[in-house]
């Protein structure tokens, strides 16, 4: 019985374990709907302000600190109920949303004396809001702006012998007006003893305060400050002054050729332009290594760092010097001359970068330009600086997927911060890149003109228009084609549009090889590379084992798939030894120049973190460096010799 009971168990079992209880009722899987953004912050309209003037007071005396102390008067419309002010964010010559507020601290609002609570817009951070009580006149804003004091707390812009002040870093202004439309009135409290230099106009001085007379917003952001303890202005005619701050006194003792090269400067760009961008202007520049590197452009000035004995070893410092060009044909192209989705009215509306390659490229060309015509810098610095972009160029992989017109975002996208395989990446290549395609533009005018037309015609044509006036006129890619077209009918648009739009095209040689010269490589450094090389204690390796090493013998800006790269040296190795003996720079020289021609790798031992590796680099084409070199048995002046000439009489050095 017991045994027949057990077997139908058994045989019952296998269809029990078949049968499955029903599912529970399983909860629905929860979708939440957005939350509609609600735009509180007004954009701008063409009227003025209807508040009044702006009274704007910063105290920057405290260099021990390094700190600025605001204070900031905002009148009010009669009956205004609410106010937004804004931190500027999208700031002229920076091509991207860089203003940030962190550097405000102890922001507070009074009204008559009594605390005004504020609110941050949770979506654009920059906008501060305030209800303003029934009958508020005006608004009164303090906080303290904190200076970076090291370097990886951003740009120092005081230290205890100069400082560099930005006004849009130290202000708030009114959102819903073109800012051309508002009215402010600055002043600034100096350290003791210390000279201030900008393009604002109506200086007056009492005691160590600095005021200016009444201006726009716009035009009070574009007039930055250089002031320092030891200073010195040199007229450089045609209106134009050299306003130099140094870390030392000594150091402001310009030479007389250098004072000649800067005038030279000036009247070459006039002779260029064909006009003046502006009616007076001022070269503010830093000799230091103490505040930090800056070449920024704006109408009527220029923010310049240099090297602080570039003055007084005035040769030594050639290489250094570029920017000062750079930033003057800014004046024209770039300030003057913009591209209309690069021009906003305000600092808040972003800005549409595509037509960088002529505000940045073309300006990067005249400053080539200028600085071999006037001796500011000399031919053959700037034929190395020629080589070197040249050569990289020729050799980046970048270049086949990404276009020089992508680069124009890079600003935006990668905000210039380090990129671990920049040649691969690209990075703000319309810069150099555009100014060779440039190049060939003008040679490519000077050889169907027979010589007679250069892109100094386009220059005049297109950058020299309204001579004095400075506002700005904008223009689209079918004005520089116009104007192209009316210096030397070609098909412009074409020629631009596939060497600026289409990646993968061929290296931009065709300027230098139409102007009678050719890249090519030789085992020593040309004065560019050689002076920049000494200057930073680096050495650049790029065209032959395909890296930088910096002062302390760490790898930089590995070349993707060159040959330490493929050998599995990237950013941060340190180079401990070459070959078994102790790394240093001739060492390394030497065993490059040892295994040329062989097929022994060189070897490296380097130390990655905690590791130490010795990594054999197979190599063997020797040292390699870019030189332009002139083309033999060419007769007379080269088209890029004619380009690098001066047009006005011959600098005496």
């Amino acid at each position: 019985m017991r045994k027949s009971l057990t077997l139908a168990l058994l045989l019952a079992a296998p269809s029990l374990s078949t049968t499955s209880p029903a599912p529970a009722q399983q909860p629905a899987r929860s979708a939440p709907m957005a939350v509609p953004i609600v735009q509180t912050v007004p954009d701008a309209v063409d009227t003025p302000y209807p508040g009044g003037t702006i009274t704007l007071d910063i105290d920057a005396s405290d260099t021990r600190r390094g700190v600025f102390r605001v204070t900031q008067t905002i009148p009010l419309a009669a009956g205004a109920d609410r106010l937004t002010l804004y931190y500027p964010r999208w700031l002229p010559g920076n091509h991207a949303p860089r203003g940030t507020p962190s550097g405000i601290a102890d922001l507070t609002f009074t009204v008559a004396g009594k605390p005004l609570a504020w609110q941050r817009d949770p979506i654009e951070v920059n906008a501060y809001h305030l209800t303003l009580p029934v009958g508020a006149r005006a608004v009164v804003a303090k906080f303290v702006f904190t200076s970076p004091l090291q370097v990886s707390e951003g740009r120092i812009v005081m230290t205890q012998e100069m400082l560099n002040l930005q006004w849009e870093a130290m202000s708030l202004y009114p959102a819903g007006h073109y800012v051309r439309r508002i009215r402010v009135k600055p002043a600034v409290t100096m350290p003791p003893g210390w000279t201030t230099f900008t393009a604002l106009d109506g200086m007056t001085i009492s005691g160590n305060r600095v005021s200016w007379a009444e201006t726009d917003y716009e035009t009070l952001v574009d007039s930055p400050i250089f002031a320092g303890l030891h200073a010195r202005k040199w007229d450089i005619g045609n209106n134009v002054s050299l306003d130099v701050v140094a870390d030392k006194p000594e150091l402001l003792a310009l030479p007389p050729k250098g004072l000649t090269a800067f005038r030279a400067m000036v009247d070459e760009a006039l002779i260029a332009f064909g006009s003046r961008a502006f009616d007076r202007y001022t070269f503010l520049v830093a000799l230091t290594d103490r505040m930090g590197g800056i070449g920024l452009e704006h109408h009527r000035s220029s923010e310049n760092q240099l090297e602080p004995k570039n003055f007084i070893e005035w040769d030594k410092f050639d290489w250094d010097r570029n920017v000062v060009a750079h930033e003057l044909a800014h004046s024209w192209d770039g300030k003057f001359r913009r591209p209309a989705k690069l021009w906003t009215p305000d600092y808040r509306q972003p800005m549409q970068d595509n037509l960088l390659w002529v505000y940045e490229g073309q300006t990067q060309y005249w400053g080539w330009i200028l600085a071999a015509r006037s001796g500011i810098q000399s031919k053959d610095t700037v034929l190395g600086m020629l080589a070197n972009q040249a050569a990289y160029f020729a050799i980046q992989p970048g270049r086949a997927w990404r276009s020089v017109e992508d680069t124009t975002h890079d600003p935006i996208i990668a905000l210039r911060r380090p990129l671990p395989y920049s040649s691969l990446s690209r990075s703000e290549d319309y810069y150099s890149e555009g100014a060779l395609i440039w190049l060939e533009a003008d040679q490519l005018i000077r050889s169907g003109t027979a010589g007679r037309k250069s892109l100094d015609d386009f220059a005049r044509a297109f950058f020299g228009i309204r001579d004095g006036d400075w506002g700005v006129v904008t223009y689209e890619f079918g004005d520089v084609v116009a104007a192209l077209n009316g210096v030397y009918p070609h098909d412009w648009a074409a020629f631009l549009r596939s060497r600026i739009e289409l990646p993968g095209q061929p290296p931009p040689l065709a300027g230098i090889e139409r102007g009678g010269y050719r890249l090519v490589w030789k085992e020593e450094p040309n004065p560019f590379d050689k002076a920049r090389m000494e200057e930073a204690k680096n050495l650049s390796l790029t065209h032959s084992l395909g890296f930088i090493i910096d002062k302390d013998a760490a790898v930089v800006s590995p070349r993707w798939d060159g040959p330490a790269f493929n050998a599995g040296i990237v950013t941060g190795a340190k180079i401990i030894a070459v070959n078994g003996a102790a790394y240093d720079q001739d060492v390394l020289k030497q065993a490059i120049t040892a295994a040329k021609g062989t097929a022994k790798p060189i070897e490296l031992l380097i130390r990655r973190g905690e590791r130490f590796l010795t990594v054999p680099v197979p190599y063997y084409g020797g040292l390699r460096w870019p030189w332009l070199e002139k083309v033999a048995g060419a007769t007379g002046p080269a088209g890029l010799d004619q380009l690098l000439a001066p047009r006005r009489a011959a600098v005496t050095n």
